[in-house]
């Protein structure tokens, strides 16, 4: 039997997004019913109404959700009728290279839903990132729920199943940023906040926050920065060096990711330092650095793709130190809205008016 709900659709290139009545099906084999309580609305998903990921329209968007499951399909082990989920798009297949040499992270063949939820004509969609959660229930594999403890909020929990999780994670896993460290962070938006409170958490002792907008800088500060650098003002590289007694630091993270902030990042950090790159970059940028500079500065440059977490620790962690009130998931929500709200929050985050828009349903 298929529900019958309803979910925000962007059905061509840079049109603006619609609300749908949507056909969801009941779970098959491996697969998971959701009922979905808040979502949070992602540049991804304004990636995808933009044809910036690719042209599969009509896309059903939204995937940083939580949820509580609904139903299971056969041989569903791991999350059962009533459990409270965060939704994650990297749902590992445990038989890849990756994960047959214990890196499940770096999983190269994760799973989705296998059938389809379609519009009420019968058309498929195409949910973003394999969830499409702006809707009142959606299909997905059921590796991809991930058992929280049901006393957070859905609409703090569901920012770690993307923004918040690609920040923390590009700081703590990819960046393996520690006690005592120093930290820049290029772009002070939901991710680069992530990053900033999770260099934090884990103890560095010099976080600067480098942005062009002043009230992002002061969201910066409230979730860690010790320092601020406004890159209309002064050249970020030189204030990194300045403010770390002339070396560069530790670990410079790109949120925003393009090649000029991603230079930044390689000359602001220290000798043998390391640059992170988490914002997503689109098709057409490329990248050219001196090739003596890569070799003579040493460190290393990494990219990070979904923080580098695994679900199944990383998220029931963050949860606990939420509730235990250790990290402030709360402050990423700058507003909650309804499902016929997701365009007017993409301009407020276009204009960087929100850290957070949550559709909660």
């Amino acid at each position: 039997m298929a529900h019958e709900v309803r979910g925000v659709v962007a059905t061509g290139k840079g049109r603006p997004v619609s609300l749908e009545t949507i056909l969801v099906p009941d779970p098959g084999p491996g697969e998971a019913l959701v009922k979905v309580q808040a979502c949070g609305v992602c540049h991804t998903d304004l990636h995808y109404r933009e044809g910036g990921i690719s042209d599969d329209f009509p896309f059903l968007l939204g995937h940083e959700a939580a949820g509580v499951v609904e139903a299971v399909g056969p041989d569903v082990k791991d999350v059962a009728v009533g459990d409270f989920v965060v939704l994650n798009w990297r749902a590992v297949c445990g038989s890849c290279r990756a994960c047959l040499r214990g890196r499940p992270q770096y999983c190269f063949a994760t799973h989705n839903a296998t059938q389809k939820m379609t519009l009420k004509d019968g058309t498929p969609l195409s949910p973003a990132l394999g969830i499409g959660a702006f809707a009142e229930k959606t299909l997905v594999a059921a590796g991809q729920c991930t058992k929280v403890d049901p006393a957070a909020a859905p609409a703090a929990a569901g920012l770690l199943g993307c923004g918040v999780m690609a920040g923390l994670g590009a700081a703590v896993n990819t960046g393996a940023v520690s006690r005592g460290d120093s930290v820049a962070v290029i772009g002070c938006g939901g991710v680069g906040n992530a990053a900033i409170a999770g260099s934090r958490l884990v103890g560095a002792t010099t976080i600067i926050a480098v942005d062009v907008d002043d009230r992002k800088l002061d969201w910066a500060r409230g979730f860690g920065a010790t320092h601020t650098v406004n890159a209309k003002e002064s050249d970020p590289v030189e204030a990194v060096r300045e403010l770390t007694g002339g070396f560069g630091a530790d670990v410079v993270i790109d949120a925003v990711g393009r090649p000029e902030t991603f230079k930044q990042a390689f000359y602001a950090r220290d000798l043998a330092g390391t640059a992170v790159l988490v914002g997503v970059p689109t098709p057409e940028m490329t990248l050219e650095l001196p090739l003596l500079d890569v070799f003579g500065r040493g460190g290393a440059l990494k990219s990070s793709w979904y923080g580098d977490c695994l679900p199944s620790r990383d998220f029931p962690l963050l949860i606990s130190l939420y509730l235990q009130g250790r990290f402030d998931l709360d402050a990423f929500v700058t507003e909650t809205i309804a499902l016929d709200d997701v365009e007017a929050a993409f301009t407020k985050m276009h204009h960087g008016d929100v850290l957070r828009s949550v559709v909660v349903l």
